[in-house]
This record gives structure tokens, C-alpha cells and sequence, in this order.
């Protein structure tokens, strides 16, 4: 699971982050709106943390554009205004909750948990094949497929962007949590991994390569 905590105080973001990582959470902290359009445009998101106040804008206006990249978001309002009217107004504008600063962080958790165990299901289904990311399985004509780590993550991202062209970059930073350690060769080690484990076997195609530009999932691959 990974979150994106959108928060300007240096303090209160490090606290989420490192509390966060303690429970098994990735995360990547920013600071603005601007970045944060620049991480939801490459990385995919169970859920966000929204501060209200942010030094480039207001965080409100930042929930319909999360939902329209993926509603299965989750978001929680994260706001030190404690009147009735603001958190009628973010739940309004499409967040999933709201919890006034300050507050315990335990607490925070299991709202948390509570709003990705109750949130919508992530599988993807393409006519015979199943992607569940949660559980990190794949079925094809109803026999599960051995395919894990990061050639599934890899994989998932390409389906969740179906007809995309995905450069290695936006995979990198999307599925390693430091990227900047690894080569961009690692995408072609995984990719190669799904070809092997899955497409040859099952005799499909499900990515295909763009030259120069990346990769796109291509299932069903049109004749």
C-alpha cells in the first residue's frame, strides 16, 4: 500500500512519514500542490493525506483531480479548522474523511486501515485475466500464474495505464521506492520475467514495447 501525505509542516510530515513507514506503509511526502500533481501524474496512490492549507493553494481543490485519476483513492482531510461548515465542505468536495489537527496518530491508523479495507476493490479484469493487487495474484482461464515482486508490480502499473505508453522512467519512479539507486535496466530484467513466466507459457501477448518511448500493456493484443 502507499500513500501520499501532502503536508507543508517540515515536522508534522516527517512524524506521518516515519509513523507511517512503522506500520508498513510506503509513502512520499511533499510539501505543495504543484509537486503533489507531479507524483499523482507517476505514481498510483491507495490513499492521500490532504492538508487544507498548502502555500501554493488550497488543498479542497486538489480532491476532484485525485478522483478523476482514480476514484479507488482514498482521501483524508487533514485540517486545523475545527468548525462544522469546513468539514461539511471537504466531505462535499469528495473527501472520504476529515480529521481535525491536532490528533492521536494511532487514531489516524486506524482510520487508515479502515478506509482502505472498506475502499473499492483494485482487481483488474480483462476478459479471462485477473490482476489483484492485493493479494499479488494473477489468473488466467481460471489457473493462477506465478508472477511476483516486481515484475507484477510492473506489470499492474502497465494495466492500471492500459493503451499508455509507460517510459521506464515513470516505472521506475512509480514502483521503486528509491529509484534513483537502481539502473533503468531492472525494468527490462522484469519485463523479461513476464514475457518468460507468462506470456510465453499462456502463449498471449500482455506488454509490448514502444520503441524508444517505453512500454504499453497490450492485452488482448488486437490482430
Amino acid at each position: 500500500m502507499r500513500i501520499l501525505i501532502i503536508e507543508d509542516e517540515v515536522s508534522l510530515s516527517k512524524m506521518l512519514s516515519d509513523g507511517l513507514k512503522d506500520s508498513d506503509y510506503q509513502n512520499d511526502v511533499v510539501q505543495n500542490l504543484a509537486d503533489a500533481r507531479y507524483f499523482l501524474g507517476i505514481r498510483n496512490y491507495d490513499l492521500i493525506l490532504l492538508d487544507w492549507m498548502l502555500p501554493d493553494g488550497n488543498g479542497i481543490d486538489l480532491i476532484n483531480e485525485i478522483k478523476q485519476i482514480s476514484r479507488k483513492t482514498a482521501v483524508i482531510v487533514l485540517s486545523a479548522r475545527d468548525d462544522k461548515e469546513s468539514e461539511i465542505e471537504a466531505l462535499r468536495a469528495g473527501a472520504d474523511d476529515y480529521i481535525k489537527k491536532p490528533f492521536d496518530f494511532e487514531i489516524l491508523v486506524v482510520r487508515i486501515e479502515a478506509k482502505l479495507r472498506f475502499g473499492d476493490s483494485n482487481i483488474i479484469e480483462i476478459e479471462n485475466l485477473i490482476i489483484n493487487p492485493e493479494e499479488e495474484k494473477i489468473i488466467y482461464n481460471n489457473e493462477e500464474i506465478e508472477l511476483k515482486g516486481k515484475p507484477f508490480e510492473v506489470l499492474t502499473h502497465l494495466a492500471i495505464h492500459k493503451d499508455q505508453i509507460v517510459s521506464k522512467e515513470q516505472l521506475l519512479d512509480a514502483i521503486w521506492e528509491e529509484p534513483e539507486l537502481v539502473t533503468p535496466n531492472v525494468i527490462e530484467v522484469a519485463i523479461n520475467q513476464i514475457r518468460q513466466k507468462m506470456d510465453k507459457p499462456l502463449n498471449i501477448t500482455t506488454i509490448e514495447t514502444v520503441r524508444r518511448r517505453g512500454y504499453r500493456f497490450c492485452f488482448p493484443k488486437k490482430a
